[in-house]
């Protein structure tokens, strides 16, 4: 049984200091022996892409990241959890998404913070639209094949 550690589930437009954030995680905590980070930035898919919109529903996109890091919790001994997930415009070099877990050890940390990260990519109600650089009219993304798969691997 694991006990509920701190979770921090934000979905903002603004753009987030990961440094803060891990700070803020982690201040006046001596339990935790681990912290594994994954931030994803938006590509320039080597300058075709002036930059990336995602859309999302907001209550349900809260209950679906909740849900997630609920998974991840009650599957590995977190201490700790801060999702953050952005959406509107963002432009090549910015940031999407932050997932940072803390634990005793680094072996659940990790884990779960690549469980969470399997499941934001296919399970996380956005929207994500391309806007070429050219100026061409965007086309929406879907999730890749490769994406269910790593999804699939914690089944």
């Amino acid at each position: 049984m694991h006990t509920s550690p701190l979770l921090t589930v934000n979905i903002q437009r603004d753009d987030f200091d990961m440094s803060a954030e891990l700070h803020a995680l982690t201040d006046g905590r001596t339990d935790i022996g681990a912290v594994v980070s994954f931030t994803g930035l938006c590509r320039d898919e080597n300058g075709r892409l002036s930059a990336l919109e995602l859309e999302h529903y907001p209550a349900m996109a809260e209950t679906a990241l909740r849900r997630i890091a609920e998974r991840a919790i009650a599957r590995w001994p977190v201490l700790g959890m801060t999702i953050i997930h952005r959406f509107g415009l963002i432009r090549p070099g910015e940031n999407i998404v932050m997932v940072a877990v803390c634990a005793a050890h680094r072996q659940a940390a990790f884990d779960a913070a690549s469980f969470i990260m399997d499941f934001l990519k296919t399970d996380a109600p956005f929207w994500k639209r391309e806007h070429p650089a050219d100026g061409s009219q965007g086309t929406w993304v879907e999730a890749k094949k490769t994406d269910n798969e790593r999804r699939n691997r914690w089944e």
